[in-house]
């Protein structure tokens, strides 16, 4: 884990985070980590299983069932995988 130190942030901008926080049931550390977290999420992401899915799905084709189609999105939604790792 990394470690982040903000300089020169101004009062009111730490009272509002601590509100935040506050409001949101979390620490202000947590809170910020969830703020910066969001920031920097790609917007509309789609899942390379989805598209092709939905494409097999509306291609008119004999694609998944509704329950295929269920059983795959259970399995994606469970299933997580590391980065490839080049070390020596």
């Amino acid at each position: 884990m990394a470690m982040l130190t903000v300089r020169n942030l101004p009062d009111e901008v730490h009272r509002a985070l601590k509100i935040k926080a506050a409001h949101n049931g979390r620490s202000t550390e947590a809170e910020v980590r969830e703020i910066l977290a969001a920031a920097v999420k790609p917007q509309g992401r789609i899942l390379m299983g989805t598209a092709i899915i939905e494409a097999v799905r509306n291609s008119g084709a004999k694609g998944l069932s509704d329950e295929e189609h269920a059983s795959f999105t259970e399995l994606r939604n469970k299933t997580t995988t590391e980065p490839i790792r080049f070390e020596d």
